[in-house]
C-alpha cells in the first residue's frame, strides 16, 4: 500500500499547497483515513513540497528570471559598456530583497521550533482550531481589504510583515499561502498581487525546509514512506500543483476567497466532531 498511499498524498499535496486551506493540514488529516492510519510526518510533507515549489518556479519563471537579473545587476558599477544604474528602489530589485528579508523569520523560528513542529503543532485539535480561526481572518481581510496596491508598490515594511505572516504556516492548518495572502489583503494589495508575492516568498523557505528534512532523514529507520515512495509523491505534487496555480491565478482575478473560508470552517468543525467521537485520534 505504500506507493498507493504516496500517490494519494502527492495528489493531495498538489491540490492544496497553493489554495489557502493548508496542504500540511490535509496531509495530516488524510493520513488518518488511509489503510496505514498514520501521520505522514513533517519530513514527508516538507520533501513533497519541493515538488510544488518547482511548479511555482516553472509558472513564474519569467518573473523570477527578471527579478534575479535586476537584483544581481544592481550591485554592478556603471561602465561604458553598461552605463545603466539600477537603484535599490527598482521594483524588481526591491522584490528580490523582500523575498530574502521576508524569509528570515520562518527560517529562524523553523530551526528552533523543530521539536514543536514534529509533535505539538501536529495535534489535530490544534489543526482544527487554526483552520477555523485563520479561515475567518482570511475572510475578514478579503472583505475589508482595499485591494488597490500592486506588487510593484510593495514596501519593505509590508514585505517584512508578510514574511512574519508566513512564519505562522509552521503550524499545520494555518496555510502558507493563506497566511501570506491574508496579510497582503489586509495591507491593501490586490488578490493576484498578494498571491504572487506569497508564492515567490515561499520558494527559498520551502526549498530550504525540504532539503533540510531530506538530509536529516538519511540514516533514520522510522520513516513512514521510503525514498522511492516520497519521490513519486513529489513528482505528482509538481504536475498537479502547476495546474492548480494556473487555475487559482485565473480565479482570483475576479472572485473572492469566500469559498475557501467556508471550506476551512466546515473542515475545522468536522474535525472537532470526529475527534470528540474518537473516530480519529489527535496525535
Amino acid at each position: 500500500m505504500g506507493f498507493i498511499e504516496a500517490i494519494i498524498l502527492g495528489l493531495v499535496q498538489g491540490l492544496t499547497e497553493f489554495l489557502p486551506i493548508s496542504s500540511s493540514a490535509h496531509l495530516r488529516i488524510m493520513g488518518e483515513f488511509l489503510p496505514s492510519a498514520s501521520d505522514p510526518g513533517a519530513t514527508f510533507t516538507a520533501i513533497t513540497q519541493i515538488g510544488t515549489e518547482l511548479a511555482v518556479i516553472l509558472y513564474f519563471r519569467k518573473d523570477i528570471g527578471r527579478i534575479l537579473s535586476r537584483w544581481f545587476q544592481h550591485f554592478r558599477k556603471p561602465s561604458s559598456s553598461h552605463p545603466e544604474v539600477i537603484s535599490r528602489q527598482d521594483p524588481d530589485v526591491r522584490l528580490g530583497w523582500l523575498v530574502i528579508i521576508g524569509t528570515v523569520p520562518i527560517v529562524i523560528v523553523g530551526y528552533f521550533a523543530q521539536e514543536y513542529i514534529r509533535s505539538t503543532f501536529r495535534s489535530l485539535w490544534l489543526v482544527a482550531t487554526v483552520l477555523i480561526v485563520f479561515g475567518i481572518i482570511l475572510g475578514i481581510a478579503d472583505y475589508l481589504g482595499k485591494r488597490t496596491r500592486s506588487i510593484e508598490q510593495m514596501s519593505y515594511g509590508h514585505g517584512i510583515s508578510i514574511g512574519l505572516a508566513q512564519m505562522l504556516a509552521l503550524v499545520p492548518g494555518v496555510s502558507r499561502s493563506g497566511s501570506t495572502m491574508t496579510a497582503g489583503l489586509a495591507l491593501g494589495y490586490t488578490r493576484p498581487a498578494a498571491a504572487r508575492f506569497g508564492f515567490l516568498l515561499a520558494i527559498p523557505a520551502v526549498f530550504g525546509s525540504g532539503l533540510y528534512e531530506l538530509v536529516h532523514s538519511f540514516g533514520e529507520t522510522n520513516q513512514t514512506f521510503s525514498y522511492a515512495e516520497t519521490a513519486v509523491a513529489t513528482v505528482i505534487a509538481f504536475f498537479v500543483g502547476y495546474a492548480v496555480i494556473a487555475a487559482l491565478m485565473r480565479y482570483i482575478e475576479k472572485r473572492s476567497f469566500l469559498p475557501f473560508v467556508i471550506y476551512r470552517v466546515v473542515l475545522g468543525v468536522t474535525l472537532y466532531v470526529l475527534l470528540s467521537l474518537n473516530v480519529i485520534q489527535p496525535v
